[in-house]
């Protein structure tokens, strides 16, 4: 083993074990960085290699941070209280209810958003939802973690939803149309299953009927930001907020579909993207007085080094051969049977996710089918076979991704106490299962439709 590929190998290892770790709530973007550099510094990586990195993550950083920024101008505008006190009126008092529209709004913010904005958003919304209804910790937990693994998962039936993701699908040449197109059906009925079978693991734990709400989450926001809002909204009736908030909602699903055709038309997809977010900023500055400042602090900035720095490290692992030698061993399996090659590397994925995090773990995967020359519709679908196990496979452990490190992240900030062990007990069942039924269902599926 050469210099350069032990140093590599040594720099993945410390980083993401520095990443898991998390010595006094270090931000993973900094071991990442820092392991970024240091590959740079051995030469492994070349400049042009730099180069194609970022040609590949360029568009996709773009698209997401654009994403998120709108996700942030709803919030100013009190849409995510607005949604959770819709929560609170259509559970009916009813806490298996109210399971299941946790699960609709996280499912729809994270195809709206992304995961990791998901995550960021929805989760202090339900922890201010479920301490409205006086709920403890005991009884908060079921709500949360199914809410955040779904969230996580939701971002399997549209490529859009996830850097990484996105990021794949420059490597394969695939379009955003064709992803959605093939995995789109499997991926949701998977998730439904997914969401059931949670419900049934779950329920004993949940409380049949909820209390009445100690406060009003939606007057509890616009009462504070009374100021903020010039008071317009603290006069508008409730049927006129309502109003407002679909507008928003509209015009942000508008901008999701047109993604779609962007995609299918070979028009860069950040355009759209960005065209949105800048839409909604202008919107925000005329009704609210918002000026765009504020958005640079609020952004998820490390998200884009955290990506970028990890793929760099991953190129090193690349160029010394790590892939190569996953072709040896993975070639064989792979000619024996698409149904048999999409279920062996999607579980590898998995397993790969759950020791490394999903981002390395896609990252590996992808390049590796890169180099076995298949033909195009088997590369798509054992493609997306990895990212069933990027997305949901990886849930097994909570280390699996950045959107459940920061879900954790902010339950500790709030003072919520979760602990593996009640992680363990929902997804030691719930997860390897719907990450096999999905697969098959995308195998039959690819069968069915484009065989």
């Amino acid at each position: 083993m050469s210099f350069e590929i032990g140093i590599t190998i040594f720099v993945f290892v410390m980083t993401m074990l520095v990443i898991f770790w998390r010595p006094g709530g270090v931000n993973e973007a900094w071991p990442a960085s820092i392991g970024a550099g240091m590959v740079l510094l051995t030469g492994i990586v070349s400049g042009g290699d730099l180069a194609d990195i970022v040609s590949k993550i360029g568009g996709a950083s773009i698209t997401i941070m654009a994403t998120i920024v709108m996700a942030v101008i709803l919030e100013s505008f009190g849409f995510f209280n607005w949604a959770a006190a819709r929560l609170a009126i259509l559970s009916k008092g009813s806490g298996y209810r109210l399971y299941w529209y946790i699960q609709l709004l996280c499912f729809l913010m994270t195809l709206l958003f992304n995961n990791d904005g998901s995550i960021l958003i929805t989760t202090p919304i339900l922890i201010l939802l479920l301490q409205s209804l006086r709920l403890n910790n005991r009884e908060m937990i079921p709500y949360l973690l199914s809410g955040a693994l779904i969230a996580t998962a939701s971002s399997t039936p549209i490529g859009v939803s996830n850097i990484v993701n996105l990021i794949a699908l420059e490597i394969v040449h695939m379009t955003l149309y064709m992803h959605t197109a093939m995995i789109f059906i499997p991926a949701t009925i998977g998730l439904f299953f997914m969401s059931w079978l949670m419900f049934i693991v779950v329920k004993k734990k949940l409380p049949a009927i909820l209390p009445d709400p100690a406060y009003d989450i939606e007057e509890s926001f616009f009462s504070k930001h009374a100021h903020a809002l010039k008071g317009k909204s603290s006069e508008d009736t409730k049927n006129k907020r309502m109003k407002s908030m679909l507008r928003l909602l509209l015009f942000v699903f508008v901008m999701r579909s047109l993604i779609f055709v962007a995609s299918y038309f070979a028009i860069p997809i950040e355009w759209v993207a960005v065209f949105g977010s800048v839409v909604l900023l202008f919107w925000r500055w005329y009704h609210l007085g918002t000026t765009p400042g504020d958005i640079l602090k609020k952004v998820p900035w490390h998200i884009l080094i955290f990506a970028f720095s990890m793929y760099v490290i991953i190129y090193g692992l690349h160029n010394a051969g790590l892939t190569a030698m996953l072709v040896g061993i993975c070639e064989p399996i792979v000619n024996q049977g698409l149904m048999q090659a999409s279920i062996t590397m999607g579980v590898l994925v998995s397993i790969l996710s759950n020791i490394f995090n999903n981002h390395p773990a896609l990252m590996i995967g992808t390049l590796t089918l890169t180099e076995m020359q298949l033909n195009l519709i088997t590369l798509k679908t054992i493609y997306l076979s990895n990212i069933i196990g990027s997305d949901i496979g990886s849930l097994l452990l909570p280390i699996g991704t950045l959107a459940s490190l920061l879900w954790m992240s902010i339950l500790r900030q709030n003072k919520i106490e979760i602990q593996w062990k009640d992680y363990l007990r929902v997804s030691l069942i719930v997860i390897p299962i719907t990450t096999i039924v999905t697969l098959i269902l995308l195998f039959y599926w690819v069968q069915m439709v484009f065989g």
